[in-house]
């Protein structure tokens, strides 16, 4: 069992209502050095709207604006006995943020509030803390083999939940500020867990694939979510209301690590980057009445595909191999095979935003009637020097 232990909250900094107490994000700060050495980079995030991202590296950690690209600020920490900062969550664009390591233990959080320059909270647990989710008015902590659900205003815990062993801290929350849903593994391999906790606590299971879960996203509002397993050739969209299946397309016939999927805010596309080193973009049927929703029998990851009825191939379904029928990604992007990206839906449309465990940002721009490959808008990195931007 893991023990939880919280700081209070100072007189000055506690948040009174859902977004009492935070405000912009600061200018370019004055630490940045720019004669500093490149760090090395050891996580990477978007920020809730995608229009943010932040990177942990070995000395500390950096944020940065999408569009356009620039550096806001940094902060380096000369005491490194957490062995550079593993985890670092933003919330929105506000001045607070989760951080992991650093300065810090790796099994504590720390609620860091750049105004002060300081921690103003943390978390203690009795194993490494493997990821960090915000909202306005909760904070979620993902272990190896559980859950925790705050309060963010006092860190009151509020639920617990114990999940199969998630060394990648696979996590997500809806923003909308109505409701709240969190998705995390189940108990069993394949399953995802969806709890609901407005306007009363429901929990709901899917069976999303036959293989362990690698990634998953859910849309802001939390009704859709994206599943993908270990052997990334199938993605599937569910809805979250009822945990029926929409859709399913095919980012490929091979095995694939997949890194990260993400929802356009309409949700009318999803993106995916993996090891095979391409960024695919779907096009999603989650507004249109041509929804796949037979989830009463799903087949196995590698042989299962999502029929339209308008495609003649239905006619020899069975016959041809299933991949024939797949509904295959709309625009791709070509990347360093093997890095690590993660991608989401920038605030241009028929935009995407990737960013690279090298230090590597692109924009690209895909065409959403043609498809094709994505045109390449801006690349920068962001572990060079400030004066190289």
């Amino acid at each position: 069992m893991a023990t939880v232990s919280a700081s209070p909250w100072p007189a000055d900094s506690t948040p009174t209502t859902s977004d009492a107490s935070f405000s912009p994000l600061p200018l370019p700060s004055e630490d940045s050095n720019p004669t500093s050495p490149p760090s090395s980079l050891l996580h990477l995030s978007f920020n809730q709207d995608h229009g943010c991202f932040a990177v942990g590296t070995d000395s500390g950690f950096r944020v940065f604006n999408c569009d356009p690209f620039t550096e806001i600020f940094r902060r380096d920490f000369d005491d490194r006995g957490g062995g550079g900062v593993s985890v670092v969550e933003m919330l929105f664009r506000s001045n607070i943020l989760a951080l992991v390591g650093g300065p810090y233990p790796p099994n504590k959080v720390m609620i860091w509030d750049d105004d002060l320059n300081r921690c103003i909270g943390e978390l203690s647990f009795r194993s490494h803390v493997r990821s960090v989710r915000l909202r306005r008015d909760r904070l979620v902590v993902v272990l190896d083999l559980k859950v925790f659900v705050y309060n963010f205003a006092d860190l009151k815990l509020l639920h617990q939940i114990e999940t199969v062993a998630n060394p990648k801290g696979l996590c997500s929350v809806s923003q909308g500020a109505a409701s709240m849903l969190l998705v995390c593994l189940g108990l069993q391999k394949g399953q995802v867990r969806l709890e609901h906790y407005s306007p009363y606590k429901t929990t709901k299971f899917i069976m999303a694939h036959d293989s362990s879960i690698a990634c998953f996203a859910l849309t802001q509002d939390g009704h859709f979510l994206a599943t993908a397993s270990s052997k990334g050739t199938l993605l599937r969209v569910f809805n979250t209301a009822d945990a029926t299946l929409l859709q399913e397309v095919r980012r490929g016939v091979d095995r694939a690590d997949i890194y990260s999927l993400a929802f356009s805010s309409n949700a009318q596309w999803l993106a995916v980057s993996s090891d095979k080193g391409t960024v695919h973009v779907f096009g999603l049927k989650t507004n249109s009445g041509s929804q796949v929703k037979d989830t009463s029998r799903m087949a196995p990851d590698a042989t299962h595909s999502a029929w339209a009825p308008s495609t003649s191939l239905s006619l020899l379904r069975g016959v041809l191999p299933k991949y024939f029928s797949s509904e295959w990604s709309v625009a791709q992007f070509r990347l360093v095979e093997g890095t690590q990206y993660v991608v989401a839906f920038g605030h241009e449309k028929n935009t995407v935003v990737i960013i690279g465990m090298d230090g590597s940002f692109y924009k690209c721009k895909y065409d959403p009637v043609d498809g094709g490959e994505m045109y390449q808008l801006e690349h920068h990195n962001c572990v060079k020097p400030a004066s190289v931007f």
